[in-house]
C-alpha cells in the first residue's frame, strides 16, 4: 500500500526533524505501524509535529501517542490548521502545543458500530464509556488541577475550541508563534517580468520618425464646409 500524500517525516539535520499528519488516522490514512516505524529512524533531538486531520481510528491514534510520549526528543505540536478527535490526542504529547492563527480543536465521545443483539449493543456502549474515558484521561493529565469528567461532559457536548479557546482551556501553550516551516516551493514563475525602460532616442531619431506637418488648404476647407451645409438643408 502507498503511503497517503499528506504525511511525511524529514531529518532536517541532526537537530531537528519535521513530522506532517495531514490526514486521517487510521487504516485509510496514516496508521500507528507506518508512523512509528518511521519514527524510530528519528535522532534529532527536536521534533516538530504540525497537524491537519479530522481524526480517525481510536487506537492508532493513542499508540502514535505514547510513542512519541516515549521518544527522546523534545516534541513541539503544531496545530496548523485543525486538530479533531483522536488528532486532538497526538497533540497532547507534545512538550509545547502552538495553535496557528484560526487553527481548531475538537473533542467527542468514542463512537462505533456494532451488529447483534441487545446484549452485544450493551457491551458496545460500555466499551465505548471506557474509550471515552481514556481519552479524556489524556486531556486531563494534560490540564493540571482538572476532572476527567469536566473533559468526558465536554466530549458528550462535542467542544469546539478556537486557537485562543484551546490556550485558555489548557490543551494549547500559544497562539501563532511562527513555526519556522522552510518554503520549498519555486514561486518565481509568478513573478512579474521586469519592465525594460526604452532607450531614449537620439534628437535625429525623433526627426526621422516625426509625420511630416499637413499643410492647411483654406479653398478645400471651404469646399468640405459648403457641401455639410448643403447635405444639411437637403436631409
Amino acid at each position: 500500500m502507498e503511503r497517503p500524500t499528506w504525511y511525511s517525516i524529514k531529518n532536517l539535520a541532526d537537530e531537528s526533524a519535521d513530522v506532517f499528519v495531514y490526514d486521517e488516522i487510521g487504516a485509510f490514512g496514516i496508521t500507528a505501524g507506518a508512523f512509528i516505524k518511521d519514527l524510530q529512524g528519528i535522532t534529532a533531538g527536536k521534533l516538530n509535529l504540525h497537524i491537519n486531520s479530522p481524526g480517525g481510528d481510536v487506537f492508532d491514534g493513542l499508540a502514535i501517542y505514547s510513542a512519541l510520549k516515549e521518544h527522546a526528543a523534545e516534541v513541539t505540536v503544531y496545530v496548523d490548521a485543525l486538530a479533531a478527535s483522536i488528532a486532538t490526542v497526538i497533540a497532547m504529547a507534545g512538550d509545547r502545543v502552538i495553535m496557528a492563527r484560526h487553527s481548531s480543536m475538537m473533542i467527542h465521545d468514542a463512537f462505533g458500530m456494532a451488529v447483534g443483539t441487545s446484549e452485544d449493543m450493551t457491551k458496545m456502549a460500555e466499551r465505548l464509556d471506557v474509550v471515552s474515558d481514556q481519552i479524556a484521561s489524556v486531556y486531563q493529565e494534560r490540564v493540571a488541577g482538572s476532572k476527567t469528567s469536566t473533559w468526558r461532559n465536554r466530549m458528550k457536548a462535542e467542544t469546539w475550541y478556537t486557537d485562543e479557546q484551546a490556550v485558555a482551556a489548557g490543551l494549547a501553550d500559544e497562539v501563532g508563534k511562527p513555526s519556522g516551516i522552510r518554503n520549498t516551493f519555486d514561486l518565481s514563475k509568478f513573478k512579474h517580468p521586469p519592465v525594460v525602460e526604452p532607450e531614449p532616442e537620439s534628437e535625429e531619431q525623433e526627426e526621422a520618425d516625426a509625420e511630416p506637418p499637413v499643410e492647411f488648404d483654406k479653398a478645400e476647407a471651404f469646399r468640405q464646409a459648403a457641401s455639410l451645409t448643403l447635405m444639411e438643408v437637403l436631409t
